[in-house]
């Protein structure tokens, strides 16, 4: 599948910065499944030409302005050639140890309810095991835009029972680590095979390491594993870790932020889905 992207993020500053620094990950990983072609990155216009690769293999670029700035619009566009590998993604050209995916962060730290959920869906194998978590995640925690926050917590959400696919992800990072499995926290864009694409945002799920397999892609808020409907941006302990923006503003009393993704098959008419980042 020809996955054709354009994802605007604006910034505007209320009070012009005197600063800003930007960390960007918007290049899609060049994966087996996923092959990025005239890929561009630009902020306020300008080419971001120089990426490099992260500890986690993923490439990174670095934008900063050291002037009076009232806004800054960062766009990202081009074409991803697609594959349904069954879940299973391979072709990093760089990996860290597994043990590094074994270790929890502040929003996935778990708690007894956490660690009675993972117990609870302990199979014979890693597969099964991943498989029956994807779902119990799911049946948890409703999928509810606007419940949480992205500071809120694994167990937050799994406390209040409403949440949106960051919470999917990290709870389901969380359990499969105290199952000592490795697992990570996955950004990127997910074309939506359902007539409300509101549903589906700038999208998270999570990929974790079956052995003989690899790592395997999992999406518990669709109840499924990766297909050639989605685009791998960035990888990470968790969604801070794998933001696909981050950075400091120096100088300015508050941000308001704008973002949109369209995304759409290529020479497919009328597929083309507008899809509204928080």
């Amino acid at each position: 599948m020809e996955l054709v992207i354009r994802h605007q993020t604006t910034y505007l500053y209320t009070t012009s910065a005197n600063q800003v620094a930007l960390l960007l990950r918007l290049r899609p990983t060049l994966l087996d499944s996923q092959t990025p072609r005239d890929w561009a990155v630009t902020v306020n216009g300008a080419p971001v030409g120089t990426w490099l690769p992260n500890a986690f293999g993923d490439g990174e670029a670095f934008f900063q302005q050291r002037t009076s700035i009232g806004q800054v619009e960062i766009v990202a566009e081009g074409t991803v050639v697609t594959q349904d590998r069954a879940g299973i993604v391979s072709g990093f050209r760089q990996e860290p140890p597994l043990a590094i995916f074994l270790r929890q962060t502040s929003l996935t730290r778990p708690d007894p309810a956490i660690a009675a959920l993972a117990e609870g869906v302990r199979r014979e194998d890693v597969l099964s095991t991943l498989h029956a978590l994807s779902v119990m995640v799911r049946e948890r925690v409703d999928y509810c835009p606007g419940s949480t926050s992205m500071a809120s917590t694994a167990g937050e959400a799994l406390a209040q029972g409403q949440g949106v696919c960051q919470d999917h992800a990290h709870l389901f990072v969380s359990a499969a680590r105290i199952l000592g499995i490795p697992a990570r926290y996955v950004a990127g864009y997910l074309l939506s095979v359902h007539s409300d694409a509101a549903l589906h945002e700038t999208h998270a799920w999570a990929e974790a390491w079956v052995p003989d397999l690899g790592w395997v892609g999992f999406d518990p808020t669709n109840g499924l594993c990766v297909t050639d409907h989605y685009v791998r941006l960035c990888g990470g302990l968790d969604a801070h870790d794998a933001a696909p923006v981050k950075g400091s503003v120096y100088g300015s009393t508050a941000i308001v932020i704008h973002a949109d993704v369209n995304i759409s098959e290529a020479g497919a008419e009328g597929s083309q889905q507008s899809q509204q980042q928080q």
